[in-house]
C-alpha cells in the first residue's frame, strides 16, 4: 500500500508540474468569433476564409471560428452584446448602426472598421429581346423593382428618387422576391429585374442559362451624385465571363460588404487578424471568385463607416498605406 501511495503521489506531482507549466502558454490563447451570414451566402465564406488565414498564424495563439448568423444586423448586435469579436456588415447597415439611424435608435459609436471586402452592386439583368441597354430604358418596361423591405428595393428606390421617377414610369413595376425574380424574367413575365448582391451569384446564373439575358450597366451624373453623397454607397464592376452571354466587365454602383469590430478588441488581435489576411492575400483572393478583384487599397478605404480600429491602423501604417 505505501509503494502505491508513493506512485501515486510521484503521478500527481508530475501533473501538477506540468499543469503549472502549461497555464501561462494556455493564458495567452485567445478565442475569437467572426459574425458572418447564412451557409449558402458570401458572407459565411468571407467569415470562415479570414478565420482559416488567422488560424495558419505559426507564432499566434489566436483561435478563431466563424459560425452562421442572421447577418448585417445580427452582426453588429452581436458584437455589441459581447457574443461577437468581429463581424461581416452591409455598409449602408454599418452607416447606419454607426449613426443611429432607421432601425438603430442608438449611435453604435464604439463600432471600428477593419476592411472593406467584396462589392454588392445594384444588378440590372434585362432579357436581350427587351431592348435596355441602359437605365434610361426602363421607362415604360415590366420591371422587378424588388419585394418591400429588400436591400435592392431600397437601393432602387434612392436610384428611382435621383432620376425624379415614380413606379409610374414602368409598364409594369413588379414586387417579386429574390428568389421569384429569376424564373419571371425566363417566363416573359417581366423584362428587367434588380438585385443587390455580390458575384458570382445563383439566381444571376441561373436566369442567363435559362433565357438570353443581359447586364445593364448603372452609370451616369446621378449616380456619381449618389456615391459621393453617401459614404456607404461605391462604385464597383461587375467582372465579364461570370455569366452566359455577358463577357464584358459591366459598371454599376452599390453597397459593400465590410469587416468590422468594436473599440474594446485587443488591438493585437486585431492587429494579426489583418496582417494574415494581406501576407496571405493571393491565397486569401482564391478562397472565393468575388474575393478575386480585390486591392489593399480600395480594402482600407472605400466603403468604411466608421474609424479603423487602432490595430488595423497600426498595420496598414507599417505597411506605408496609410500615414
Amino acid at each position: 500500500m505505501k509503494h502505491h501511495s508513493l506512485y501515486a503521489t510521484m503521478v500527481s506531482g508530475a501533473l501538477l508540474g506540468a499543469t503549472l507549466l502549461s497555464t501561462p502558454a494556455m493564458a495567452q490563447e485567445k478565442f475569437i468569433t467572426i459574425g458572418t451570414g447564412g451557409q449558402t451566402g458570401v458572407y459565411y465564406v468571407v467569415g470562415q476564409s479570414v478565420c482559416r488565414m488567422v488560424n495558419r498564424l505559426e507564432d499566434s495563439n489566436i483561435k478563431c471560428n466563424a459560425p452562421s448568423t442572421g447577418g448585417s444586423v445580427a452582426n453588429i448586435n452581436g458584437i455589441k452584446s459581447g457574443e461577437l469579436d468581429m463581424g461581416v456588415v452591409q455598409s449602408d447597415v454599418g452607416y447606419r448602426a454607426y449613426n443611429g439611424e432607421g432601425n438603430f435608435e442608438q449611435p453604435f459609436s464604439e463600432m471600428r472598421s477593419v476592411f472593406t471586402m467584396h462589392g454588392e452592386p445594384l444588378t440590372l439583368l434585362a432579357r436581350a429581346d427587351s431592348g435596355i441597354e441602359g437605365l434610361d430604358d426602363l421607362k415604360g418596361k415590366r420591371v422587378n423593382i424588388g419585394n418591400p423591405g429588400s436591400g435592392q428595393r431600397a437601393t432602387m428606390e434612392v436610384l428611382m428618387e435621383a432620376k425624379g421617377w415614380t413606379n409610374d414610369v414602368y409598364a409594369l413595376a413588379s414586387e417579386l422576391t429574390a428568389a421569384e425574380q429569376a424564373s419571371a424574367l425566363a417566363d416573359n413575365n417581366i423584362d428587367a429585374m434588380v438585385y443587390v448582391v455580390g458575384h458570382p451569384n445563383g439566381s444571376i446564373q441561373e436566369a442567363t442559362t435559362t433565357v438570353d439575358a443581359n447586364l445593364i450597366p448603372l452609370t451616369g451624373p446621378e449616380v456619381d451624385k449618389l456615391v459621393e453623397k453617401y459614404p456607404y454607397y461605391t462604385k464597383s464592376v461587375i467582372p465579364g465571363g461570370l455569366y452566359a452571354g455577358n463577357e464584358e466587365d459591366v459598371e454599376t454602383f452599390g453597397v459593400a460588404a465590410t469587416f468590422v469590430t468594436d473599440a474594446d478588441t485587443e488591438a493585437e488581435v486585431v492587429y494579426q487578424t489583418v496582417k494574415s489576411v494581406f501576407e496571405n492575400f493571393d491565397r486569401f483572393k482564391r478562397l472565393h471568385p468575388a474575393f478575386a478583384e480585390l486591392e489593399p487599397a480600395e480594402m482600407i478605404s472605400k466603403g468604411l463607416t466608421a474609424p479603423l480600429h487602432e490595430g488595423a491602423a497600426r498595420y496598414y501604417k507599417e505597411r506605408g498605406w496609410i500615414e
